[in-house]
């Protein structure tokens, strides 16, 4: 029997074995170790926002993509709110995520990737902003002239504030209001905006009065120092502010979006409390002037009347002399008058005497009217009697017109009614409706005589419901000649 050897183990290889959350743990470390923290750039693409407050993004560039994340606790302590299409600058952690073998950065700070990438930003919210109309040039305000609050939404701290201060006392001392706010930094745009709206929503006449202008101002500084006041929330809460808003951001040079929005663009701060109020000594020699203008122009008009006055009175005559000529001329009326009176009353009575004498006496015509009465009462029984004798005769008549006239209708309709029966007897068309026809020739003229009628001759034969046309074929043998019509032929 031949023994058998046992087979040689196999060769075991000296690449270690790994599992494979080995593997992505030393991937891990291994990457974390390498770089740490880094500062990468690229333009935001893939920006989403999750229910749990996370923001899932990639960065990428010409040739390649990195997926990143910005935690929930992180959000609220970014540089800027990320957008699709923004270059910025991410800085955080290269680390792993081993259930889909992938890596990623976790951001934990944001900036724009130099001025060229926030100005596109801010030219961007330009346009759309133009867009909608809040830079229009109707929506400007005019400033009070001499408001009573100033309210002041700026930084506690620096410069702005006290050269704000300073200027308003030099100038107009003025009631102001402070509300302090972060200027630049996280959180700033908010507290800029919370500001402008918080002054607009205090009541007219409340414990804090409420102003009638606002300054919102800063210093200056860099493009991204201002950036704050290029938010939308800023602009937008200075359009929708109720009071007239001055802008003093950065210095003269430097332009924000505030300042488009705003009803007064102040070059500084300190020209911002210059254009909120005027100079008090200028305002006072403005007022004195008015003063002596409105006292010179009351002395001019006091003149003018006073001239007009007296030409008016020199041309009013003289009251006691005019009396003085009505009261003469009333005498001279008064006595005219006694003296036409009498004659007028002597010139009507000599008038009413020669009228008298050409008048008839009254029983002259009364005689006259007693004879033409007893002539009347004489002719009264004559045309009494000629009256009563038309009457009669108008009732004559009135009967003669009743039933004689009837009966002589009633007559002559019955007669009237006897010659139609006769005439319609006598017509040849009641002949003709017992069926007898007219016999006519191609002339109309009626042919009484069967031999009158050659062959072939053309005859009309008019029947009661009208005429018909025939050709003579000739004449027919008779047994005896009947009796020669008068007129026509009835067959």
């Amino acid at each position: 029997m031949q023994e058998i050897a046992p087979p040689a183990a196999a060769e075991r290889p000296n690449i270690p074995e790994f599992s494979v959350s080995e593997i992505a743990g030393a991937v891990k470390r291994a990457l974390e170790d390498r770089f740490g923290r880094v500062r990468v750039r690229g333009e935001i693409t893939e920006c989403k926002r999750y229910p749990s407050g996370h923001i899932y993004l990639s960065l990428k560039d010409e040739n390649a993509k990195l997926a990143a994340v910005i935690w929930k606790s992180v959000v609220p302590r970014l540089g800027l709110d990320p957008e699709n299409g923004v270059e910025v600058v991410a800085t955080g952690k290269l680390t792993t995520y081993a259930d889909r073998s992938s890596y990623q950065l976790q951001i934990d700070r944001l900036d724009y990737a130099g001025a060229g990438a926030l100005l596109a930003r801010i030219e961007m919210l330009k346009q759309r902003l133009a867009a909608e109309g809040l830079f229009a040039a109707e929506r400007k305000r005019p400033i009070p002239r001499l408001p009573r609050v100033i309210g002041v939404v700026t930084s506690p701290r620096g410069a702005v504030i006290r050269d704000i201060l300073h200027r308003l006392a030099e100038r107009f001392p003025r009631h102001v209001l402070v509300w302090p706010v972060a200027v630049q930094g996280q959180g700033a745009a908010e507290q800029v905006a919370a500001a402008i709206a918080g002054f607009n929503a205090l009541e007219p006449g409340g414990a804090v009065p409420r102003p009638d202008v606002l300054i919102v101002a800063r210093g200056g500084g860099s493009l991204e120092d201002l950036m704050a006041f290029n938010e939308e929330a800023v602009v937008r809460a200075a359009a929708a502010s109720a009071i007239p808003l001055i802008s003093a951001v950065g210095h003269e040079t430097d332009t924000t979006l505030i300042d488009f929005v705003s009803d007064r663009r102040a070059p500084t701060p300190t020209a911002a409390a210059e254009m909120a109020v005027p100079v008090r000594l200028d305002v006072l020699r403005e007022v004195k002037g008015l003063d002596a203008r409105l006292a010179g122009g009351l002395a001019r008009t006091m003149n003018e009347r006073r001239l007009r006055l007296e030409r008016a009175a020199r041309a009013v005559p003289d009251l006691p002399s005019l009396l003085a000529t009505a009261r003469q001329r009333l005498d001279d009326r008064s006595a005219r008058l006694d003296a036409a009176l009498p004659g007028f009353v002597q010139r009507r009575r000599l008038t009413l005497a020669s009228l008298a004498g050409r008048l008839p006496h009254p029983r002259e015509g009364v005689a006259a009217r007693r004879n033409a009465l007893s002539l009347l009462a004489q002719r009264l029984p004559t045309a009494l009697s000629r009256l009563a004798e038309r009457r009669h005769l108008a009732l004559a008549r009135i009967r003669l017109s009743d039933q004689p006239v009837r009966a002589a209708l009633a007559q002559g309709r019955t007669r009237l009614e006897a010659l139609s029966a006769r005439l319609e007897g006598a017509s040849y068309q009641a002949v003709l409706s017992r069926g007898f026809a007219l016999v006519t020739d191609a002339d109309g003229h009626a042919v009484t005589r069967a031999a009158s009628v050659a062959p072939g001759a053309r005859l009309d034969l008019r029947f009661a419901d009208g005429p018909v046309r025939a050709t003579a074929d000739g004449v027919a043998p008779r047994k005896a000649s009947p009796a020669k019509p008068e007129q026509g032929s009835l067959l």
